[in-house]
């Protein structure tokens, strides 16, 4: 895998970007050929065994699973300071914003 640095950062990120637009629960969201969990997890696990550490997604694919399916490989098959995620969220107000991040979520523990 080739790597290049992100923009004016010191981030190290492989050339080619995972776009993981095409996972996430197929019964939840607005696309029914979303993948999976379980098959997206082999998507992403063949991935970083072949060098890309960088993913992008969104909140707004399949309604936040695509987020929660990525978040999870990568807890399970890499060191997450080697891993690069680009996501994107949904405007929102101040209060809303700090009412999420301090919710009990899937990246939590106890979520």
């Amino acid at each position: 895998m080739k790597y290049t640095k992100l923009g004016n950062s010191d981030l190290n990120v492989s050339r080619i970007c995972m776009g993981c637009m095409g996972f996430g629960d197929p019964n939840n969201g607005m696309h029914t050929w979303t993948l999976n969990e379980e098959e997206s997890r082999k998507i992403i696990k063949t991935g970083i065994d072949n060098g890309i550490n960088f993913f992008d997604t969104a909140i707004g694919y399949q309604n936040g699973t695509s987020e929660q399916y990525v978040g999870r490989a990568i807890k399970d098959f890499a060191d997450r300071e080697d891993i690069v995620i680009a996501t994107k969220f949904l405007p929102r107000t101040e209060d809303e914003i700090k009412k999420q991040c301090f919710r009990t979520g899937p990246y939590q523990e106890n979520g």
